[in-house]
């Protein structure tokens, strides 16, 4: 069976490193808020191009803090509204509404799956503050369009990178393009760790001190508290872990790239259709999505076949039933991608055959 994402061959790839990574912080007897939180956090923000990291305990929590931030800030209020992609997973949306915000969900383009930006301005109004841009399936959703409708409407800009470390655009690292971005370490991610883990960037010094504040439990100094806070805080093993595969992402994206060009290129089937991708710095294929109309059949075929797939996702956030009075609401762009999305096997460890097997099995599939 090819797996969709073999994570015990993609930490051995690194194993010598993280075994000495994670004797090195057991032996130090410092486990949270020491020096490799600070030296990843370094690393991370001269990464991405960003002043400030602040690490904190997942994807979900990054953003939620964001959001909290700016409500502290008094940037933003209970009930304003927050523009989103409605094709996303659902931490986007989790984030918006924990915070007493309101999501203004936004059909995707069907070409890139990406927020579509000629929708945007319609749904502006005196209560929207910020558009929530999720980088889904590791390709750049920001558009130039995007940018000028938060100048002109005084909008905070908020990225979802937690599928897209190390995506570019124009150069700039996505992470860098708005005020503010949440990243997910998740093990599964193109930059995951051996458990949860999750990262805020922004240039804003007063948002970067508030929400590591918000995530130590609203302190800013021992014992004394400012905020309503929560524990959310990256731990020192994962960090010690993450610099090591920081140093080697750029490598990993690279082979991740080849693979999916491979796919593009040689995925002949006419019931399939592949990413469309005009910019290679612009995707690093944390998912590569292909859609079907018979997606089951074909999950069904390929898993006969020995390899493995996944639906990234099988249901949109407003048909879930923690959302039930969305339920009756249609987002019919949305709702075909999440009906005919099916994922490929896709990292950095897959074989140069193992691609071949994938493609062969794709390209005998007969509606």
């Amino acid at each position: 069976m090819i797996k969709f994402l073999d994570l015990q061959k993609i930490t051995a790839k690194y194993a010598d490193e993280i075994h000495a990574a994670a004797r090195r912080v057991i032996d130090s007897g410092w486990y949270l808020l020491g020096e490799e939180s600070k030296q990843f956090e370094t690393n991370y923000s001269r990464y991405i191009g960003t002043n400030h990291c602040i690490g904190c305990g997942n994807g979900l929590d990054a953003l939620t803090l964001i959001f909290r931030g700016y409500i502290e800030m008094g940037v933003m209020k209970a009930g304003d509204e927050v523009i989103v992609p409605a094709n996303t997973y659902i931490a986007s949306i989790l984030a918006i509404t924990e915070n007493g915000l309101k999501p203004v969900l936004v059909e995707p383009n069907l070409d890139t799956y990406q927020i579509d930006e000629e929708k945007i301005e319609e749904v502006i109004n005196e209560k929207s503050k910020a558009i929530l841009i999720v980088h889904l399936y590791g390709q750049c959703a920001y558009t130039e369009k995007i940018g000028m409708l938060c100048k002109k409407h005084n909008l905070k800009l908020i990225e979802d990178n937690a599928q897209a470390h190390g995506c570019k655009y124009n150069g700039k690292k996505t992470g860098s393009l708005g005020d503010a971005a949440g990243h997910s370490f998740y093990p599964g991610k193109n930059l995951g760790a051996l458990g949860d883990a999750g990262a805020i960037t922004t240039d804003d010094d007063e948002l970067a001190k508030t929400v590591r504040s918000l995530g130590n439990y609203g302190s800013q100094r021992k014992y004394v508290f400012r905020y309503l806070g929560r524990n959310s805080r990256i731990d020192e093993l994962q960090a010690a872990i993450l610099n090591i595969k920081l140093r080697h992402l750029d490598e990993d994206l690279e082979l991740r790239k080849k693979a999916a060009h491979r796919y593009i290129k040689e995925i002949t089937n006419p019931n399939i259709i592949t990413p469309i991708v005009k910019d290679r710095e612009a995707h690093v294929f944390h998912i590569f999505p292909i859609r079907c109309s018979l997606r089951n059949e074909l999950q069904i075929f390929l898993h006969e076949n020995g390899i493995e797939t996944l639906i990234h996702y099988p249901i949109p956030p407003h048909k879930q039933e923690c959302y039930d009075n969305w339920n009756n609401r249609s987002f019919p762009i949305t709702e075909k991608i999440h009906r005919e999305e099916l994922s490929l096997p896709i990292s950095a460890v897959l074989t140069g055959q193992e691609i071949t097997d994938v493609i062969h099995a794709v390209n005998k599939f007969n509606a």
